[in-house]
């Protein structure tokens, strides 16, 4: 993996960061990531502050970003 390529981490972060929210389905048609929850998970113990909400009537959740837009 080449320095300037971001991890998934990263990529979820940015992606919060300017859209507000993303779904399982979004970071891995995006981003490659099968394992959105997990990702979350990391971030939040860097303490990003990002809220979990489920989809009305479906069956996943969408995580959004409750911080500021730059961070």
């Amino acid at each position: 993996m080449a320095n300037d390529k971001l991890t998934h981490k990263q990529q979820i972060l940015k992606h919060l960061q300017k859209h507000g929210s993303i779904t399982p389905l979004e970071a891995l048609q995006l981003y490659g990531c099968f394992r959105l929850g997990a990702r979350v998970c990391d971030l939040r113990k860097e303490k990003h502050p990002i809220l979990t909400r489920h989809a009305d009537g479906k069956r996943y959740a969408v995580y959004v970003w409750a911080g500021n837009a730059d961070g």
